[in-house]
């Protein structure tokens, strides 16, 4: 394809993607007003309803309780609409805050996601803020982040953290020298910093490199995110990271760690090998037996100073799902509409793509990660009774997690460590505004707040299946089995996006690039 005709097909690529989100999104407005919602504010305060939610830009303006439920609105009441202005009749619909996916990775290269479709996934269930921590190039992901602050494209508002130690093109401190000591960890944090990142992710170090890293990143009033993977972890957990100045924890490596007190180091098998992603995650489903009794003098120790370091637990419980039931969630029914071929055999058995470690997983696995799961989530409800900031993230593109679906698992799954619904919600927006510094902009419905909210037609507290794409079945008076649910629009800056509409979209990528390919699902080993 020569220049010429390669611009001329960029264009047009460009075009279509205006026009589908113009026929997906509406507004901002002089002003929108929010008619006759029940109100879940996010900071764990009960329902309230009817409200009017007045929005002038991308601002809230004004929050009027204007009735009582079952009453009549007296329109005397309401706040009036200003000419030009936009009204959105949701009466009897609920409205809570825009969702924060505290992980989540913007598509990946070997997935062949790219950032449309999980933009649209996102949007599509309320995301409005994503985190993505460390992603396929920082550069790449920073555009995406310029791009969505003007909303010139369909997507979330993004927190870009680089990987530690990553580099591009344009942005390449130590002139493609590893990171090899603390001078040079801090050198590179340093210009991350002046790269426009508003993070880093950390995989560990050395224990003086991750110090010193963790040093000037603090230094320079930078937060940062680390998954504590096995390789570094014998010699730097949790404790070692939040006392360093961490600010919040992906998954749960480096916690069981800081919680053994008869030994040192993970009970490995001896012909373990890292390398071998099914000897990696089936071990790791037998840790946190290896750690200290729950509510035990060292558990509550390590708990109570991690919860005084204002640290932040991100669990991502969806991500690991498939290793306590396989079938559940490799045949979860939004893929069938909804996740593209290359993610289909991204996801199957493979010795190369990362978690897709099915080399020989059975009913041993599931039931040593079913008790993982027990040990895990007691840690994370006791955390957040006692005032730990707990937030929800999705780490989807992985294990059969799919973008936006997985991220309502996962609210699921808080609920099933113990989280009351209001306080489900509260890790999804308030506490993730919190642990991102953001919390005087976004996280909550409040007054000169930005104007990101969820809205759905179903009670999310009653029944949070109604909040995915492919909502919740339900069964009417007249005993027919219907679908209700699914988020009904998303607004973020004042911006109103239709949830369905941007689903249609993403169907369809999906149906194109199946008709592409002459694709169909086959079972793994089946012969035809």
């Amino acid at each position: 394809m020569n220049n010429h005709v390669f611009k001329i097909f960029l264009s047009c690529l460009l075009f279509c993607n205006i026009l589908l989100s113009q026929e997906s999104s509406e507004g901002p407005f002089n002003q929108l007003i929010i008619r006759g919602v029940t109100l879940i504010n996010g900071d764990g305060a009960p329902p309230r309803g009817p409200v009017d939610i007045v929005v002038e830009g991308n601002k809230i303006t004004n929050i009027k309780v204007v009735g009582y439920p079952g009453v009549e609105i007296k329109e005397s009441s309401r706040p009036k609409l200003k000419p030009g202005g936009k009204e959105l009749d949701a009466n009897g619909m609920y409205l809570l805050p825009g969702f924060i996916d505290m992980h989540g990775h913007i598509g990946g290269v070997s997935q062949g996601a790219d950032w449309d479709y999980v933009f649209k996934l996102w949007m599509a269930h309320g995301i409005t803020t994503i985190r993505e921590p460390s992603g396929r190039s920082i550069d790449w992901t920073l555009d995406l982040k310029r791009k969505s602050e003007k909303n010139e494209i369909v997507a979330p508002r993004i927190f870009a953290y680089t990987g530690f130690g990553q580099t591009t093109k344009d942005f390449n401190p130590l002139n493609d020298a590893p990171i090899s000591t603390p001078e040079e960890a801090r050198q590179w944090v340093r210009a991350n910093a002046k790269n426009g990142s508003d993070g880093i992710k950390f995989f560990g170090a050395e224990p003086e490199i991750m110090a010193a890293a963790l040093d000037e990143n603090k230094k320079l009033g930078l937060r940062s995110a680390c998954h504590h993977a096995q390789l570094s972890v014998a010699r730097w957990n949790v404790l070692h990271s939040a006392r360093a100045g961490l600010t919040s924890m992906e998954h749960w490596y480096g916690l069981p760690e800081a919680l053994f007190d008869d030994r040192t180091v993970q009970d490995y098998p001896l012909d373990y090998n890292y390398q071998n992603e099914q000897h990696r995650f089936e071990e790791a489903g037998k840790l946190w037996k290896q750690a200290s009794e729950p509510f035990s003098k060292h558990w509550n120790n390590v708990m109570n100073e991690l919860i005084d370091l204002d640290f932040t637990l991100d669990p991502t419980f969806n991500i690991y799902e498939a290793s306590r039931d396989l079938h559940r969630a490799r045949r979860a029914e939004w893929h069938e509409d909804y996740t593209l071929p290359s993610l289909w055999k991204f996801y199957e058995p493979s010795k190369v793509s990362h978690g897709s470690y099915w080399h020989y997983w059975g009913t041993e696995q599931e039931i040593e990660w079913k008790n993982n799961y027990k040990l895990w989530m007691t840690f994370v409800n006791e955390y957040k009774n006692r005032g730990g900031r707990v937030t929800t993230g999705s780490d989807s593109g992985f294990i059969y997690q799919l973008y936006g679906f997985a991220y309502i698992r996962e609210l699921e799954l808080l609920r099933e460590a113990g989280f009351h619904p209001l306080e489900v919600i509260r890790s999804a927006t308030l506490n993730g505004a919190e642990a991102l510094g953001w919390d005087d902009k976004i996280g909550s419905v409040q007054i000169d707040k930005l104007a990101d909210f969820v809205i759905v037609e179903e009670n999310p507290l009653v029944n949070l299946k109604s909040l995915y794409g492919t909502g919740a079945i339900k069964l009417t008076e007249d005993n027919e089995v219907v679908r209700v649910g699914g988020v009904k629009y998303t607004i973020k800056d004042g911006i109103i996006y239709d949830a369905k509409q941007l689903l249609k979209e993403v169907k369809e990528m999906v149906d194109a690039e199946k008709a592409k390919t002459n694709w169909n699902l086959k079972q793994p080993g089946v012969k035809e």
